[in-house]
């Protein structure tokens, strides 16, 4: 048996984990980002991510510009999920032989303009090659008011659970690209939020500024997974009225022509990159587009009202 049979993910990062104390004062794995105090008020924020072509990408099909975008989003994502501010990253290149100068320029370029939409500028890495498949490793810094980052543990029962925007439209653009469908607008919509994610910073930082808003994550393995990490990290269960789930017209379009199920895509494609959160339910949330979905509950099940499926979310192994 494998570690992927017997571990899983979350089991392998746990194992991982156990090997290593956290010092006092710091937060470190089972958050989207390690949090380290400095002596000025503020609070460090890091996290990393991998994207793996043949995983998490097929080159063949994504410009190299829009991928280039996509790396840099994935990584600022998890600062707006603290409710941070991006301020520097560390981008890592295995580069195939295969590829050529003109690939790398347009990737850079990608990751650039992303970059330059948050003031969030590139300060170092490496480069290797590889034997075949190209793989990318961003490590992302980030800074937040000492004690105000949002973490996955603090949701509270009677909480709203929020998200900010509508789900399931990179999922479906996924569906759309593995299978080679011919692209009208609204697939091609579909298709851009998959490769062109927009990291929630401003909304992120908002919400930190609110002390009724309690636990918060970005949606990357859809809700029927990331909403689960935080009913298991607050000791909490949740109810979600699945009728509530906002969607958009153009993932209501695709689906309803392909014959897909549109709930199935939000709930449980991921890679939407929108915010996760839970609020008291007297919070004054004014200050962002939001959507309430469910409230968070005392006992630990996790009830999807207004459905048979018990949706679980993505899984990377």
């Amino acid at each position: 048996m494998t570690y992927l049979d017997e571990l899983g993910e979350f089991g392998l990062i746990g194992r991982i984990g156990k090997q290593f104390s956290v010092p006092r004062g710091m937060t470190g794995i089972g958050d989207d980002c390690a949090i380290i105090p400095q002596k000025n008020g503020m609070d460090t924020l890091v996290s990393t991510d991998m994207l793996i072509e043949g995983t998490h990408f097929l080159r063949e099909d994504a410009n190299p510009y829009d991928l280039g975008w996509k790396s840099a989003a994935v990584n600022i994502s998890d600062i707006a999920a603290m409710g941070g501010k991006p301020v520097a990253t560390f981008l890592s290149l295995a580069l195939p032989k295969d590829i050529d100068t003109a690939w790398v320029d347009g990737f850079i370029s990608g990751y650039r303009d992303l970059s330059a939409v948050f003031s969030c500028p590139l300060l170092g890495g490496d480069t290797t090659a590889s034997p075949d498949r190209l793989c990318i490793n961003v490590a992302v810094l980030g800074e937040c008011p000492s004690g105000k980052a949002k973490k996955r543990g603090d949701a509270r029962p009677g909480d709203l659970i929020c998200v900010t925007g509508p789900l399931g439209d990179s999922a479906a653009g996924l569906k759309v690209i593995l299978g080679g469908m011919e692209r009208d607008a609204d697939a091609e919509k579909l298709v851009r939020r998959h490769y062109r994610p927009m990291p929630r910073v401003k909304e992120g930082r908002a919400l930190a500024a609110l002390d009724g808003v309690h636990a918060m994550m970005d949606i990357s393995d859809g809700i029927g997974s990331d909403l689960r990490h935080i009913l298991e990290a607050s000791g909490t269960g949740a109810e979600v009225d699945v009728v509530a789930i906002p969607l958009s017209p153009e993932l209501a379009a695709v689906c309803t022509r392909e014959g897909w199920d549109a709930l199935d895509c939000a709930v449980s494609g991921g890679e939407d990159y929108e915010l996760l959160f839970t609020a008291a339910p007297d919070a004054d949330l004014s200050c962002i587009a939001h959507t309430k979905i469910g409230r968070i509950t005392k006992d630990t099940a996790l009830v999807w009202k207004g459905s048979g499926k018990d949706f679980q979310g993505f899984r990377h192994f």
